[in-house]
């Protein structure tokens, strides 16, 4: 779990090709983003970013899992990452800025739940409508990936198209695996009360930043127009099995509130999700 360290070891190429601002600034039809709003034509599906602040050693951390586990169940438009730390078999090194945006004053305390990367989710095993809330038949701006994953190599573009004019936009890129399997220490009656859950399933375990945790500048974000950054790096040390990973990448405004998120598999070729 790496980012700056882990970034020298990268050939990175970024291709920026448009989109613009932290806040909207709605020159075309606003954006509705309610939970109920009817689909607008051109804006795109919006997703919720949940960041779960774990670790196999946190007792308490398996309220966030059975959380996240109801809103998968709820809604398709979720997208999750695992930030592992502390005496972790995935622990995550480069942890320290985002422990910094959550919680610049004190020592993180787990567990913690951020939605959309600065919303506390406050008792995420039983309110699950907190997430779902975010999500949207619109927004302003969608994500699309593809990517090749051969002999080692990881070549993946993420393109961000915009249905407004923005600034100040910022990317974030991570590399997940799923399917790893290692006790977790349990203190709640979920999960049948077992208190040591042996080959408890970890799934969206952060592996890499191929950005910055808190994301890089991206520009010519104007109305209808499509950014695309590209990168060409190898299959992180970290990862164990590569057919395991995924991908997600999320745009921030200028105060690292997500603005949307997207997840995709090795070797997928994604459309925008845009509304016709």
């Amino acid at each position: 779990m790496k980012f700056l360290p882990f970034l020298g070891l990268f050939s990175v190429l970024a291709v920026t090709v448009s989109c613009n601002d932290t806040n909207a600034i709605y020159s075309e039809i606003p954006v509705n983003d309610a939970v109920d709003a009817p689909p607008v034509s051109g804006q795109f599906q919006k997703h919720v970013l949940i960041e779960d602040y774990t670790g196999t050693w946190c007792g308490n951390c398996t309220r966030v899992s059975f959380g996240i586990e109801q809103v998968e169940a709820a809604t398709e438009r979720v997208n999750i990452v695992a930030i592992h730390n502390g005496n972790d078999p995935y622990h995550f090194a480069d942890y320290q800025p985002l422990k910094d945006l959550i919680s610049p004053d004190h020592d993180l305390e787990l567990p913690q739940a951020r939605l959309n990367r600065t919303i506390t989710w406050v008792d995420p095993d039983t309110n699950t409508q907190d997430a779902v809330n975010l999500t949207s038949n619109n927004c302003g701006l969608g994500i699309a990936m593809n990517s090749t994953v051969a002999d080692g190599q990881i070549d993946l573009d993420v393109k961000v198209k915009c249905a407004q004019n923005y600034s100040n936009l910022k990317l974030v890129v991570y590399v997940l695996e799923n399917d790893l399997y290692y006790r977790q220490i349990n203190y709640t009656t979920y999960y049948n009360n077992v208190h040591v859950i042996q080959n408890f399933e970890h799934d969206h375990v952060l592996r890499a930043s191929l950005t910055h945790v808190l994301g890089n500048p991206i520009y010519g974000t104007n109305f209808d127009q499509t950014v695309t950054t590209s990168f060409t790096v190898p299959v992180p040390a970290k990862v164990s099995n590569a057919e395991n990973m995924s991908f997600i990448a999320i745009v921030t405004d200028a105060n690292n509130n997500a603005i949307n998120s997207r997840a995709a598999e090795p070797n997928e070729n994604q459309a925008f999700e845009e509304n016709p």
